[in-house]
């Protein structure tokens, strides 16, 4: 009983250990867990969100469109728990401008089905509902009325385009009708479409850039009104997969099994089953136009051979009458009457010849009849001609036909390549590598200061842990002491850090995290797996520490323990050596340098603590001046362009003459822009970027005409980069770069998330949906967006534009153009301002569906979900620096109360101790702070590194002020501590401390 009690007396006599280990554990504990419960809060919320709606696992597009017997190949595959066939169509409206928007089916079968947010689901012809963001755009509210045209050309999922050649006759089948919908709509609910959770009022509504492959709203209606069974695409889900968490590899396994079933069987199929069908259906086309025109030909043909009929026995008729009289006349001239009766009586025999030639002289003499035989004549000629041209316009066709209906092209996707959802996991997964990369500077500092305490600890006690080893408690009850008290320490600590890291920092970060997404449903939840053992890994670290001093000191005999410890040997420090500069230093420096260097283990702690502090602040400011400088670097520095403006094709020379009657722009570059995706599958040879890697990215696809592919350095700044380490990359001399016909440029953005380099193979999808392998010819110094510049001829090539565009080569003819400029990059004169104000101009001009002002991107550009992040390491850094600071002072004070009594008993004045004590606190401090500063220029770089964020490349900057920051917030906590050490060097009671030892 003795023994609790001393022990708890002791316990309670080290209460600022006892805090300096809890606090350390705390915030250890808080960062390892926090970031982590954040994001997984954020991921298990969203995961039930979208298994709730329904969220498609796999989704299949086709060139040609999806008919029934697609939808039920679907169904038949293994592992597929339902399909659902989706009908959509692109309609325009007019919203201060021309708008775009898809008119979305709502499935009946339980797939991708949209969250009511306000009013209540469509469920009438006519009804539809809208996104947030346009009724934020539009102003319009539930029950306002909307008037929409469809455009006047099919998607790309639709056949008609593929199928109608030049001959202009449509091949597919009278069922196959494109899906339309009503125009006249009424707003009745609003939805948050599963597909896409950006917060229209977030920081990805700001900087999103939408290209004319993109339609600027969702609107969703119901299956009543909608006519057509060509379906734009069918989407699936996968049996087991809700049962998986859909950011886990498990759950992408589960899909990968089922898209790799639709790539190797049924894909192959039916696509050989779908052109077929065209073809067919052609060729009913082509058989009954053949037989329609037979027909008529022959209702024609009819009609000409009555007519002439009638002609000739109107002729014949007058032929009789002709030759009768004239046999008349020559009976009255005979010899007797019975020759005129017998004439009379009979018409006269005419041979063949001369009743043709009495037919032609009678036509011949009237003018009637003339003009008769000639329109006979004539109608026939153009019957026989009609036939003909018919003949050989159909025997065209059936030879065209296999020419004029190209392949058709299944594209099988999952969920990655949706960009609402990748964004989302690739912000989360990069969050939660900086959580899990700062909790090990924190066990590492933890790990020291607990040795540095608990190492004290023990020796304060030494006679103590002799005397009770001397009476009989073994070594292990002894070490009990405090090895219960490190853990007591550990579990206070590791609970409160437990709090805020399950219930504090989480809800701070999704805070942030829902200024961004909108995520229905989201709470707070505890991992007790996780929790405990983010606990157990600091206790055990703690523990260790506290075993090791134990140990050093346990190991020598009762008698030597109960012995004062004699004091270390004199010896010379490496500055005595240095004879001019010590012989100039006054005494108290001089005990000064021998107090810092001799004592090699609390020079080493102190340094690495204060080091590994100021790291933490300087790696945490690294980030945020990244993150502050992207916009600047991109839109002032990269885009050397002031404006780009984008139109619908059919608009694009509108557009043009707009801005050039406008007078504001000083040169230009006509680009064509398409949304796509760049895909690098894992191949492990090397030449598609990483061995092994893999993933898809949305990019923007910008092709340059031929003519001016020297033009483009002009608005872009091309430099070459080559990966570099911690952070960096080499970056090419500007203008090296050039566009040429032999491959892409792709943006560094990109290229680092996906492990792309010069000469590595990729797959491209442009803004028809078609795909195309593509050599990469250099990769392109780029921070925000992805951005792939391709030439106009090597465009051609890779997307083989006759077909995909329904137009000429590009190669065939200089006059004709495979590809329509739809946008421009112009640089402009003025303020930014006023840039930014045209910008917003053109925005209302018909012909304009989207103007961009690089100086309003730069001024505009935030990221607020990597500030938060930042700031709470910040934060939690700063904590963690003052806890160390504190530790190692109070320590450096236990140590040697026998000094500071000493210094007493000679007459230093109270401040006189401050100033001996601290100058050596804060020289230390300075030697960390110059150690720190470095380090966490260093480990910045090795964190950057990590974030691999949907169209964003941090570029690692430190400025100056932020080592400055970093500098002077350590020394400040440097300076707080001493407020807290001076009040116990003037509790240092002389006599008592310098006769303790007896």
């Amino acid at each position: 009983m003795a023994f609790v009690k001393d022990m708890l007396r002791m316990w309670a006599h080290s209460w600022k250990r006892f805090i300096s280990i809890a606090m350390i554990t705390l915030l250890g504990v808080a960062v390892l867990t926090g970031i982590y419960a954040g994001c997984r809060d954020a991921f298990r919320s969203t995961d039930r969100f979208f298994d709730a709606q329904g969220l498609h696992d796999v989704q299949v597009l086709s060139t040609a469109g999806l008919s029934n017997g697609d939808i039920a190949a679907l169904r038949k595959v293994n592992g597929v728990a339902k399909v659902q066939a989706e009908r959509s169509q692109e309609v325009t409206f007019d919203l201060d401008g021309r708008k775009s928007a898809t008119m979305q089916e709502i499935g009946t079968n339980g797939i991708d089905q949209p969250y009511l947010q306000e009013g209540r689901m469509p469920k009438k012809a006519g009804e539809i509902a809208v996104t947030r963001k346009f009724i934020r755009d539009s102003g319009k509210r539930i029950g306002s009325r909307l008037t929409v045209t469809p455009e006047s050309a099919s998607s790309d999922t639709s056949d008609t385009n593929d199928t109608n050649g030049a001959d202009g006759t449509n091949e597919t089948s009278g069922t196959d009708e494109a899906p339309s919908f009503p125009t006249k709509l009424t707003i009745v609910g609003v939805v948050l479409d599963p597909q896409n959770l950006s917060n229209p009022d977030g920081y990805s509504a700001m900087t999103s850039f939408r290209s004319t492959a993109t339609t600027d709203y969702t609107f969703f209606a119901p299956s009543d009104g909608v006519t057509g069974i060509l379906y734009t695409s069918a989407t699936l889900l996968v049996k087991g997969a809700a049962a998986e968490s859909t950011f886990d590899e498990s759950y992408e396994n589960t899909v990968k099994q089922v898209t790799d079933r639709i790539d190797g069987t049924v894909k192959t199929d039916r696509q050989k089953a779908r052109r077929q069908e065209l073809l067919d259906a052609g060729n009913k086309k082509i058989a009954d136009a053949r037989a329609e025109a037979d027909k008529k030909f022959a209702d024609a043909q009819s009609q000409i051979d009555a007519n002439r009929q009638q002609f000739n026995q109107q002729v014949d008729q007058i032929v009789s009458m002709q030759a009768g009289a004239a046999a008349a006349g020559a009976a009255a001239n005979g010899a007797n009457a019975g020759a005129v009766a017998a004439a009379g009586a009979t018409t006269p025999q005419l041979d063949e010849t001369t009743r043709e030639t009495m037919r032609e002289t009678i036509i011949a003499a009237s003018p009637e009849l003339t003009q008769a035989k000639q329109q006979l004549d004539q109608a026939q000629s153009q019957l026989n001609e009609q036939k003909a041209s018919t003949e050989q316009t159909l025997k065209t066709k059936e030879n065209e036909l296999k020419t004029s209906i190209p392949q058709v092209r299944w594209y099988v996707q999952d969920r990655q390549q949706l960009g609402g959802f990748s964004a989302l996991k690739s912000d989360l997964d990069s969050i939660q590598s900086l959580g899990n990369a700062f909790p090990i500077v924190f066990l590492l500092v933890a790990v020291m200061m607990s040795l540095t305490a608990m190492a004290r600890m023990v020796e304060e006690d030494r006679s103590l842990i002799g005397t009770y080893v001397g009476l009989g408690y073994g070594r292990l009850a002894v070490a009990s002491r405090y090895l219960l008290f490190a853990l007591l320490a550990c579990l206070i600590g590791g609970g409160l850090g437990l709090i805020a890291g399950f219930l504090g920092i989480p809800a701070f970060l999704l805070v942030v995290l829902q200024g961004m997404y909108v995520m229905p449903g989201l709470r707070l939840e505890y991992d007790w797996l996780y929790g405990s053992l983010g606990i157990a890994l600091f206790v055990v670290g703690v523990l260790a520490a506290t075993i090791y001093a134990c140990v050093q000191e346990m190991r020598q005999t009762p008698a030597a323990l109960m012995r004062p410890k004699a004091p270390r040997a004199g010896s010379r420090i490496l500055l005595e050596r240095i004879r001019p500069v010590w012989n100039r230093m006054g005494f108290l420096g001089k005990v000064t340098a021998r107090n810092i260097f001799r004592f090699k283990s609390r020079l080493i702690m102190t340094v690495g603590g204060v080091a590994g502090c100021t790291a933490l602040i300087v790696c945490g400011l690294a980030i945020n001046d990244t993150v502050a400088d992207l916009g600047i670097k991109q839109y002032r520095d990269i885009y050397q362009y002031d404006l780009m403006v984008v139109s619908d094709d059919s608009d694009a020379s509108a557009m043009r003459t707009k801005v050039a009657s406008d007078g504001r722009v000083t040169s230009s570059l006509d680009v064509r822009i398409e949304s796509g995706d760049l895909t690098v599958a894992g191949s492990g040879d090397g030449d598609s970027g990483k061995a092994g890697s893999s993933g898809s990215e949305s990019i923007q696809l910008v092709a340059v005409p031929e003519k001016h592919l020297s033009d483009l350095g002009e608005m872009v700044t091309l430099q070459p980069v080559s990966s570099g380490i911690l952070g960096t990359s080499g970056v090419g001399k500007t203008g090296s770069l050039k566009l040429d016909d032999d491959g892409v440029i792709v943006a560094q953005s990109a290229a680092s998330a996906l492990g792309v380099k010069a000469g590595s193979k990729v797959r491209l999808t442009n803004g028809d949906g078609v795909q195309a392998t593509a050599k990469v010819g250099a990769v392109n110094r780029n921070l925000i967006g992805s951005d792939v510049y391709v030439s106009e001829t090597y465009y051609a090539k890779l997307f083989d534009s006759k077909d995909a565009k329904n137009t000429k080569n590009s190669k065939s003819s200089e006059d004709s153009e495979a590809l329509t400029w739809n946008a421009m990059l112009a640089k402009l004169s003025g303020s930014d301002a006023s840039q930014t104000d045209y910008a917003e101009s053109l925005e209302e001009d018909s012909s304009v569906m989207k103007a961009v002002s690089c100086a309003h991107m730069a001024d505009s550009f935030k990221f607020d979900l990597m500030g938060a992040v930042v700031a709470l390491i910040v934060a939690l850094a700063g904590g963690l620096a003052l806890v160390v600071l504190f530790t190692l002072a109070n320590t450096n004070v236990s140590e040697r109360v026998r000094e500071m009594a000493t210094l007493k008993v000679l007459g230093f004045f109270d401040r006189e101790v401050h100033h001996y004590v601290n100058r050596e606190m804060m020289i230390l401090t300075v030697m960390g702070v110059i150690l720190g500063l470095p380090l966490g220029r260093l480990v910045g770089g090795m964190l950057t590194m990590a974030l691999n964020m949907p169209s964003l490349y941090f570029e690692v900057e430190v400025k100056p002020l932020s080592y400055v920051i970093a500098a002077v917030a350590t020394m400040a906590f440097a300076l707080l501590v001493q407020l807290f050490v001076n009040p116990v060097l003037d509790r240092i009671d002389p006599i008592s401390s310098l006769k303790s030892v007896e």
